[in-house]
């Protein structure tokens, strides 16, 4: 079997990278471990950049995003009891974000890669990539009792953070940077109107809580937990309970509980691979990069990632030219970075750190304080959570 890009995961990096190089006129295979219905399950992200609103429609796939999205030009933060809210939109010069939900814009690829016809193989166990340092990489893994081959120009690893391709990549010509933080986030997803029309990032003497939405009827909330905790532990009633403990008086009174479709514990860690390249072997999303979600920029980053990669690869095949493929790593790497920066900043100003004391918290609440009563401080927050520009500092 051969292609000309093996991308790895069919998770929403893989997809979308296999649908930019469909439009393209690029053939590519997708080998991805879990089944169809397992990566649809996953419950994550679901605010959008402008960029990735761009890309998705670029790709042929923003239809229902904009019939079903709800747009936001503005969240709260909450702090000593009083919400304040950023006007993103204001303070950008017009820019948003969107709520749809990673698991629509999985849906949406998805569907466009079957009516496409185009090749996924779910189910495929032990995966393997081969010869990514030479010319003819391949890749190899089982399925019904056989082993299959796959030869290809390049190889996408879209596969995440314990994923087969970084892996693979020889641990001589690897770095790794990590960050992992003392608490995780216990999230709740439920059939109920959201608390607000738009987002409430909380910053209480309790910890954390994050007030979302997946649409206009579904709801997605979050408490910061120790990472002993287990999700066991926790009740729907005594989610309900703690939150509401962590909200304003008038958030309080407009909450709708119910029973929990989905609850879970994710830890939280700062985590970048450098370089992204190894040969003919791309790393992108989360198999090279994790950021907190505090600032909303997985997805983002993900689908950035892929940009410069189709990019890169349409160059390759319509312009015979390697320049992309050649500076692919140093253009994300610089994305990635701010990005990080800004994730690890956000973390750090709205979470509690039992080992800082009182001080810690008296410290947040004064840079809040400053942040909502300066323009400039105000913007800079705006600014990074709409989405740098791609050719930011270009």
């Amino acid at each position: 079997m051969r292609t000309q890009v093996a991308i790895i995961g069919a998770g929403p990096s893989g997809l979308l990278l296999g649908q930019l190089l469909h439009k393209a006129g690029i053939e590519a295979v997708i080998v991805e471990r879990q089944s169809g219905d397992y990566v649809l399950g996953r419950i994550r992200a679901g605010v959008l950049e402008q960029v990735t609103m761009d890309l998705l429609e670029e790709a042929g796939v923003g239809q229902r995003m904009h019939q079903e999205g709800l747009i936001h030009g503005g969240f709260d933060m909450l702090f000593k009891g009083e919400r304040h809210r950023i006007d993103m939109n204001k303070l950008t010069n017009g820019k948003n974000v969107m709520v749809y939900g990673q698991t629509e814009v999985t849906r949406d690829l998805m569907a466009a890669r079957q009516a496409a016809g185009l090749t996924t193989i779910y189910e495929a166990a032990n995966v393997q990539v081969h010869d990514f340092d030479t010319k003819t990489p391949r890749v190899t893994w089982e399925k019904d009792g056989q082993t299959h081959e796959l030869h290809c120009d390049f190889i996408a690893g879209c596969d995440g953070f314990h994923g087969v391709c970084r892996a693979s990549a020889p641990r001589n010509a690897i770095r790794e940077f990590e960050k992992v933080y003392p608490f995780g986030w216990l999230g709740l997803l439920s059939d109920t109107p959201p608390v607000h029309h738009e987002l409430i990032y909380a910053n209480s003497e309790r910890g954390f809580a994050l007030c979302s939405m997946r649409s206009a009827t579904r709801s997605r909330y979050y408490l910061q937990v120790p990472l002993t905790d287990k999700v066991e532990q926790w009740s729907d009633q005594a989610f309900w309970d703690e939150l509401r403990l962590r909200l304003d008086p008038e958030a309080r009174e407009h909450l709708v509980t119910g029973p929990s479709i989905e609850k879970s514990i994710a830890p939280l860690r700062s985590f970048v691979t450098e370089p992204l390249r190894f040969g003919r072997m791309f790393l992108a999303g989360d198999a090279g990069h994790i950021v907190p979600p505090t600032g909303a920029k997985g997805l983002n980053l993900a689908a950035t990632d892929v940009k410069y990669l189709s990019s890169a690869f349409i160059e390759y095949y319509q312009d015979k030219s390697e320049a992309g493929i050649d500076h692919y790593s140093e253009r994300c790497l610089k994305r990635i970075w701010r990005a990080e920066r800004f994730s690890w900043w956000f973390t750090s100003l709205m979470h509690r750190f039992p080992e800082n004391g009182e001080i810690g918290q008296k410290l947040q609440e004064a840079e809040l304080d400053y942040i909502i009563h300066s323009e400039s401080g105000s913007r800079s927050v705006a600014e990074n959570y709409v989405g740098l520009p791609l050719n930011f500092g270009a």
